[in-house]
C-alpha cells in the first residue's frame, strides 16, 4: 500500500528529525526534510503529511511557522494536497505549546493528525505511525 510521505523541518536541535527518523525505521515511510532547499523548492504533488515544531515561546510577536516550512507552503498545489499536520512542541511554551499545528489547522482546515512533546517517546512513535496507517488505508479507498 502507498505510504502518504512526511514533510519535516528540524531546527538544529534535530528533535523534530529524531520523531521522523524513527517513523522511518518504524515502517519505511517515506520523509523528507524541508531544511533540503531542493525539498522546500519542490512541489507535493500527491496527498502529503506536515511534521512541524512551534517557535513561539512566550512572544504574541514570534513567528510560530518556521520559515522552511512557510516557503514550502506556498505553492498551490502543495497547500492543497495537504491532508495533515503532526506538531512538535515543548510543554514549557504554555499555552504556545503546538501553536505552529494548531494555527495552520485553523488556517488550512486540515486535522491534526498527532502532537507530541520534544523527540517523542517509543510510544508516540508507534501510536503516530498507526495513525498514518490508517490515513493511508482511508486514502486508498478514496
Amino acid at each position: 500500500m502507498h505510504q502518504t510521505p512526511v514533510y519535516y523541518y528540524s531546527s538544529t536541535s534535530n528533535l523534530t528529525r529524531r520523531f521522523a527518523e524513527h517513523l522511518t525505521a518504524n515502517d519505511g515511510r517515506p520523509v523528507r526534510d524541508l531544511a533540503d532547499a531542493e525539498v522546500r523548492q519542490s512541489e507535493a504533488d500527491a496527498p502529503w503529511v506536515l511534521l512541524t515544531p512551534s517557535y513561539k515561546a512566550g512572544n504574541d510577536d514570534q513567528v510560530t511557522l518556521p520559515a522552511a516550512v512557510r516557503a514550502f507552503l506556498r505553492s498551490a498545489v502543495t497547500r492543497r494536497n495537504l491532508v495533515g499536520i503532526i506538531g512538535s512542541g515543548n510543554r514549557n511554551f504554555g499555552r504556545y505549546y503546538q501553536a505552529a499545528a494548531r494555527e495552520l489547522a485553523e488556517l488550512s482546515g486540515r486535522p491534526i493528525l498527532f502532537e507530541f512533546e520534544l523527540s517523542g517517546t517509543p510510544e508516540d512513535v508507534t501510536r503516530c505511525a498507526e495513525i498514518l496507517g490508517e490515513l493511508d488505508r482511508a486514502l486508498a479507498t478514496g
